[in-house]
């Protein structure tokens, strides 16, 4: 478990843990936070793919000016190094796990009729 933890990005992953914890506080002191919580993990989980994503098209885009070929440079990524760009998507998985959390405690919480 630590191992994907890590894989995920160690800062990423903390303040996603973070706000986990978070909903739990706020089920228990404060429940009209948990909505504001889990949407606010899951739009951070969803953002933290974009870095990475941004630094590989820059990387890719300076590849091709040096060569100046564009049709070539496809050759050049080989498809083991794109399928191992897959642990971006663990802190994705993540944020939207800590929002079904929130959808969960929510319904628990809601005031009975």
């Amino acid at each position: 478990m630590f191992k994907i933890f890590m894989q995920g990005g160690a800062g990423y992953m903390t303040i996603l843990t973070v706000l986990l914890v978070a909903i739990f506080f706020a089920a228990w002191k404060a429940p009209r936070w948990i909505k504001e919580i889990g949407e606010f993990a899951l739009v951070f989980g969803l953002m933290t793919p974009m870095f990475p994503l941004y630094q590989f098209f820059t990387a890719l885009q300076e590849v091709a000016a040096d060569r100046n070929d564009i049709t070539g440079l496809f050759d050049l990524i080989s498809p083991g190094v794109l399928f191992a760009g897959k642990v971006i998507m663990i802190p994705v998985i993540y944020g939207m796990m800590i929002y079904l959390v929130s959808l969960v405690l929510r319904i628990v919480k809601k005031p009975r009729l």
